[in-house]
């Protein structure tokens, strides 16, 4: 797939979970595979954070409407294969150093899975 492609697809699996159709695993384990595309690694973040976020968004109700606007801001940049604005993508790249995306189903993605359980990084 192409990075427009990936976005797209992202897009879709984010407007998924904002909507109640899909649970955050479901849709984090559809994610494109291996994909090094940083907008994709801080919508997943996004994701995560939105799930981990739910008892607070239950309890206040302009805290959940912020997070709601946020996710969809990231849905619909997505959508139209654009790449996150670079203050979203800093947000997470200070905290995180990739993101656990799913490999892909073959001998190389075996591969890249293996190293990160170990905590080995992968040289490129």
């Amino acid at each position: 797939m192409s990075q427009f492609e990936d976005r797209v697809k992202v897009a879709e699996l984010v407007r998924k979970v904002r909507i109640g159709d899909m649970c955050v695993r479901e849709a984090l384990l559809q994610f494109p595979p291996d994909s090094e595309d940083s907008s994709i690694k801080a919508a997943y973040h996004a994701l995560v954070h939105y799930e981990a976020d739910e008892d607070l968004r239950l309890r206040d109700t302009l805290y959940r409407e912020e997070q709601d606007d946020y996710i969809e801001f990231i849905s619909f940049t997505l959508e139209k294969g654009d790449s996150l604005p670079d203050n979203i993508i800093k947000s997470y790249d200070r905290y995180y150093k990739s993101a656990p995306i799913p490999h892909a189903k073959n001998a190389k993605g075996f591969w890249k899975g293996f190293l990160r359980f170990l905590n080995i990084e992968e040289k490129n």
